[in-house]
């Protein structure tokens, strides 16, 4: 056994996706005693930064779109690739092919390849002037520069979280925004109808003209490529010089397409060690995946697969496949970590632990939607599967007890002074799964056992 764990923190990993999770993870090679080489792919000339500040602090013009680097734990000694995307993989072979033609050879292989935003339907109403999306620092910046042009309006296509932080910088900075959104609320898709309507009479009460059950049809430029108009389902149409398309995220397989690997829109299946599988359904043993585009299974949600795209889910599960590329068998371990995420808009901070969208009813055991400060517990088939609060984030980590030890629904709080109407379990009204929404930010899918309880204890390093 020692000299399989001594083998295996030698030879070359390669790592495709040089953002957070592919950071984390070489840091954890090296800190935990890899000695071979390690290249770190990536397809953006930048190394390894900071996305969620991109449409926070750098829209409203307090942090430059290039100052959201990331801070390294341990000095590095990788091989940095960056600039040319990953185009196909050999699997037989063990090398990454390069879009300037390059092949890159490897013993072990970690993807983190992550998500990218989801373009404007029609190539050449998305090449407008005027027509943007957020993901990258560029994208950041250019918008940034535009909103402080001061435009007319701003037109933001999709109320998922991401939609949303947009227009709340767009209100802060005094500009009008209109935003446009599939589902019957905001943040439908992500926290369900209820806490939906909450978010949007916050929009409104801060001045968005938010329009929900409507899509865009179609974007018109004028004779100089300059957007200038938006013609919406209703058919009404609407003036607006910037456009953001806010649709969500796009996983980046398509350069496994042929592979052998099991990757498609989802993401890349993998087991709970992050290995991957395969196209037959059998695990490989040195492809590991990890962050936004790999989709696991976890005992607590009835071992369903989640693809999540959550910072804090990117560092661990990175770490963890880490560490699993250079250990014996024995002493792998599996990813657990309990989903959570926050997002700040309209003077809000709204965090989120365990998964919403598979919740069927819930309660507001503290506070009060109508005071826009409170926690609403989800419940999934008897038991506590979520938690989502407003203004209220000093409950999240009880709640992660409950969601750990899969206590029952609704939670009985016989010591704790609440609000009996809270109580009272209503349906969380999420729109059907196979309707699209807007930014959900964990998608659920695959095999769910009807009636299971788990006692759950987080591995710890």
């Amino acid at each position: 056994m020692a000299d399989e764990g001594a083998g295996r923190r030698e030879g070359h990993i390669v790592i495709v996706g040089a953002s957070l999770a592919g950071l984390r993870a070489a840091e954890t090679l090296r800190e935990e005693g890899f000695t071979g080489a390690v290249t770190v792919i990536g397809d953006e000339s930048r190394v390894a930064y900071d996305r969620p500040p991109l449409s926070k602090q750098v829209l409203l013009g307090r942090v430059p779109a290039d100052a959201t680097s990331l801070p390294w734990r341990c000095p590095l000694d990788v091989r940095w690739r960056l600039g040319s995307a990953a185009v196909g993989l050999d699997l037989a072979g063990k090398k990454v092919r390069l879009a300037d033609g390059e092949e890159v050879g490897f013993d072990r292989l970690l993807i983190t390849t992550g998500t990218r935003a989801r373009p404007w339907v029609r190539e050449m109403e998305a090449e407008l002037d005027g027509v943007f999306v957020l993901r990258t620092s560029s994208d950041a910046g250019q918008l940034n520069r535009r909103l402080a042009a001061g435009p007319r309006r701003v037109l933001i296509v999709g109320a998922g979280f991401t939609g949303s932080e947009i227009a709340s910088a767009c209100r802060e900075r005094s500009l009008d925004v209109t935003v446009v959104e599939r589902g019957a609320a905001p943040l439908v898709g992500a926290l369900g109808g209820v806490i939906g309507a909450v978010a949007a009479e916050l929009q409104r009460e801060h001045g968005v003209d938010l329009r929900c059950g409507l899509t865009v049809t179609s974007l018109e430029g004028d004779q100089a490529g300059r957007l200038r108009r938006a013609h919406l389902s209703d058919g009404t149409a609407l003036d607006a010089d910037v456009a953001v398309i806010a649709l969500g995220a796009t996983r980046n397989t398509e350069w496994l397409r042929g592979s052998g690997l099991a990757a498609g829109p989802r993401g890349i299946a993998c087991d709970a060690g992050c290995r991957a599988f395969d196209v037959n359904g059998i695990v490989t043993d040195d492809i590991f995946v990890a962050g936004d585009v790999a989709r696991s299974p976890h005992p607590l949600f009835g071992y369903q697969f989640l693809s999540l795209e959550h910072w804090g889910n990117a560092v661990e599960q990175a770490e963890v496949a880490a560490h699993n590329m250079i250990s014996p068998g024995p002493e792998r371990r599996p990813h657990l970590w309990v989903p959570a995420f926050w997002s700040a808009q309209f003077g809000v901070n709204i965090k989120s632990i365990g998964v919403p969208p598979m919740g069927e009813d819930l309660v507001v055991p503290q506070g009060a939607l109508s005071e826009r400060r409170f926690v609403a517990a989800y419940g999934y088939q008897g038991r506590v599967i979520a938690a989502v609060s407003f203004d209220q984030a000093k409950w999240l980590e009880f709640y992660r007890g409950l969601i750990e030890s899969a206590a029952p629904f609704p939670p009985d709080f016989a010591t704790v002074d609440r609000r009996l109407d809270g109580m009272r379990p209503i349906p969380a009204c999420f729109p059907d799964p196979s309707l699209p929404t807007h930014g959900p930010s964990v998608t659920v899918s695959g095999y769910s056992p009807s009636e299971r309880r788990v006692t759950f204890t987080p591995a710890r390093a």
